[in-house]
């Protein structure tokens, strides 16, 4: 079934459809939460939240722009609540033991080969519209189109991130030794 199927299945009350859909995109979502919040707890309530504003409102969304939708929302969630917690930024000897356990997760997920390391260093490297542009493209299999519907940019300015994006990437994986890049 498609995205747009199961969300139309959800608007018409099928509650599993809505279950569907979250296990379809919620660790995606969080992964992608979590590249702004560095924090799996708040991106997990912050996916939550993408998935509770659906069930409450129940936006119209135009035909197969359902996972741009997701991406966007998600992406406002998290820098709203970046910026918010940039005002009240505190943490506590208990958190940073917490802050390594996150961090030896996010790799776990990624993989723990060498090469994928480099990949996820390199990427971290980059200029932060270039990492989301080639993310949602390459990680996510979002088009040019949703990509620039998420970001709030053109699609000629997708493609010229992508670029050049591609282009600062392939320098930093050959500086690490990676030649095939």
């Amino acid at each position: 079934m498609t995205d747009d199927e199961i969300y139309k299945q959800f608007l018409s009350g099928d509650e599993s459809a809505f279950a569907g859909l979250m296990e379809r995109f919620g660790d995606a979502l969080t992964l992608y939460i979590y590249g702004y919040t560095h924090d799996f707890g708040d991106a997990e309530d912050l996916m939550i939240e993408v998935f509770s504003y659906l069930v409450v409102k129940k936006p119209k969304i135009k035909t197969g722009a359902l996972k741009a939708y997701l991406y966007k929302s998600a992406r406002h969630m998290a820098l709203r609540s970046v910026a918010k917690s940039r005002r009240y930024f505190a943490i506590e000897l208990e958190q940073l033991e917490e802050l390594s356990d996150e961090k030896a997760l996010v790799d776990a997920l990624v993989d723990t080969k060498e090469r994928h390391r480099i990949l996820h260093l390199s990427m971290a490297e980059l200029s932060p519209n270039y990492r989301e542009a080639i993310y949602l493209v390459y990680f996510e299999g979002m088009s040019h189109k949703e990509t620039a519907a998420v970001m709030g940019k053109g699609e000629k300015q997708v493609a010229d991130l992508i670029h050049r994006g591609k282009k600062s990437l392939k320098t930093k994986l050959e500086q690490e030794g990676i030649t095939h890049a």
